[in-house]
């Protein structure tokens, strides 16, 4: 390859979307990875792309609705040069209503949604079905949204990089950075601004998350206190994940994972007896402001950052992605001032 017009450290979810916008624009992009695409918290097994709740509008809300509304053409787009899939479908979400307060609450919400989603997507209150796949609901009825979508995350990192190899990137273990460079090392990046700025800018939080041998490829995920449950195209279905500020081993399953399976099997009775295919555990990229950090690098003048998806990377990375881009290639900045790296400093 002649010199990259762009460098980009990081192969996971926002490194690669990044790379694949800029090669879309026509750039020659270099992508510099040890350890390769996708393997860190990016090649994990739950993907569930779903949007905050529509109430209190801000530019964070609305960068992610955006990003949820390209994410079916994009990862079309993706696919159709990779051959490779990447389980990506719009099924929807079920949340369990807990209570009266809940439910008024719900209601209210479904208003909100019609203000600030229009027509792109619902968000409605049903009665919790008799059989099949819902979850267990306290008062009978259940949200459904259809803007949540599920995706294989292992194979979404493959289809991209395969796209990106295919268009002529370099994926590397190792290289120079020439050219533009947009540092997306996640948990590195974030302790490296930590370290050098004396103050908590981010860090690695740790999930365990399962795989369970259970086919329901056409059901909405299902999302019941903090747990998430979304079957896949390929006849399993992910369960996740903790939450974990505290650990010894990022990369080591234990009792709290197999209490997430065991809540999964009552939130979702039909589960009940699924073997386990699969246990991840890593660490996913927190930022102190909980959004992502996008925009000029504080450390490194002249470069730039994306970093921090955290719980919501897979979910931003299409329009993460575009406006990197933009910014990078064309000096467009588009960034929401609560996605800026200000933000978290």
């Amino acid at each position: 390859m002649a010199r990259p017009d762009v460098t980009v450290m990081g192969a996971g979810i926002f490194g690669l979307s990044v790379a694949w916008a800029c090669v879309q624009k026509g750039a020659r992009v270099r992508v510099i990875d040890p350890a390769g695409p996708g393997a860190g918290c990016s090649g994990g097994l739950v993907g569930a792309l779903s949007p905050h709740v529509p109430e209190a509008w801000n530019d964070l809300k609305a960068f992610q609705f955006d990003s949820l509304l390209m994410a079916q053409g994009f990862w079309a787009g993706v696919e159709a040069v990779s051959g490779i899939t990447p389980g990506y479908a719009r099924l929807g979400r079920l949340q369990p209503i807990a209570d009266d307060k809940a439910l008024a609450l719900a209601r209210a919400r479904a208003e909100t949604a019609r203000e600030y989603w229009g027509d792109a997507a619902l968000w409605e209150v049903i009665e919790t079905p008799s059989e099949g796949w819902a979850p267990v609901s306290p008062t009978g009825w259940l949200i459904r949204d259809t803007l949540s979508a599920r995706i294989n995350p292992r194979r979404a990192c493959a289809s991209l990089a395969a796209a990106l190899r295919a268009r002529g990137a370099e994926l590397v273990s190792e290289g120079t950075a020439e050219g533009k460079v947009v540092h997306a090392t996640g948990v590195a990046g974030l302790l490296e601004l930590t370290q050098a700025l004396g103050c908590t800018v981010g860090g690695g939080v740790k999930g365990q998350a399962a795989l369970l041998h259970f086919a329901a490829p056409d059901s909405p995920q299902i999302y019941a206190d903090g747990l998430l449950v979304v079957p896949h195209a390929d006849g399993t279905t992910g369960v996740g994940s903790t939450s974990e500020r505290d650990y010894d081993d990022p990369f080591a399953t234990d009792g709290k994972l197999e209490e997430v399976i065991e809540r999964a099997m009552q939130v979702a009775p039909v589960l009940h007896g699924a073997r386990v295919v699969a246990r991840w555990a890593g660490l996913r990229p927190r930022a102190r402001s909980r959004a992502p950090m996008l925009g000029e690098h504080p450390l490194h003048p002249g470069q730039y950052i994306a970093n921090g998806g955290f719980k919501i990377g897979i979910g931003m990375a299409p329009r993460v992605g575009q406006v990197m881009a933009d910014l990078v290639l064309d000096g467009i900045d588009a960034i929401p001032e609560r996605l800026r790296p200000e933000a978290s400093l």
